[in-house]
């Protein structure tokens, strides 16, 4: 079985993965950012490094979604492959930070992946206003995450938005986590488990 969890920079996907991978006793599998080569230069110089960020995070996910599907294991992953396709990538082509030919040569390498590996079996998308998402990354501190404008969310959230609303390739659990604590609040915790507990009922 294959979880995921989708949201914007900040939104919580770290922390719920971690719980409830060790709720449920899955393994998680992680986004890739401390060994990243591109992160800090990308947030530094956007214009430079767009591209070879997202073909690093594309080749990422792509191994990770390829062995999940191989493990047999039950699997819960933090982001998926199809948000540097839908959201990050073409943001950053119509903020004039990835060329036309870069974004092209990018979904051809997309489509072709996407062909190769199925869609999770559940996908939580985490929603979040921008200043909860600014608030979360001043508090972790991250010192490549320091540049990210709220207009930059901002338009990434509009672009999770439209995302979430055709998203049709399996089950579909939305999460408002602006008055949510997932660490200090276990009644919030075991809401979400509630809701998860449902829908895993029929994917069993």
């Amino acid at each position: 079985m294959h979880i995921a969890i989708a949201g914007n920079i900040g939104a919580g996907k770290t922390t719920l993965t971690t719980l409830l991978a060790q709720e449920y006793k899955w393994e998680p599998h992680f986004e890739d950012v401390v060994d990243n080569p591109y992160l800090d230069d990308f947030y530094h110089q956007m214009d430079r490094w767009s591209f070879n960020l997202q073909v690093y995070f594309l080749n990422s996910r792509f191994r990770q979604v390829l062995q999940i599907r191989q493990s047999g294991k039950q699997i819960i992953q933090d982001r998926t492959i199809y948000e540097d396709a839908h959201i990050f990538a073409p943001n950053l082509h119509a903020m004039g930070l990835m060329s036309q030919r870069d974004y092209e040569n990018y979904s051809s390498l997309f489509e072709l992946m996407q062909g190769l590996v199925g869609a999770p079996d559940l996908l939580i998308y985490l929603r979040s206003s921008v200043p909860n998402l600014v608030n979360q990354i001043r508090q972790r501190g991250r010192d490549y995450e320091n540049s990210i404008s709220e207009d930059y969310l901002s338009n990434l959230n509009k672009r999770y938005e439209d995302w979430i609303k055709g998203y049709d390739k399996g089950k579909l659990l939305i999460i408002d986590v602006d008055d949510l604590d997932f660490v200090g609040n276990q009644g919030d915790f075991e809401n979400v488990k509630n809701k998860i507990d449902q829908l895993l009922k029929d994917i069993r």
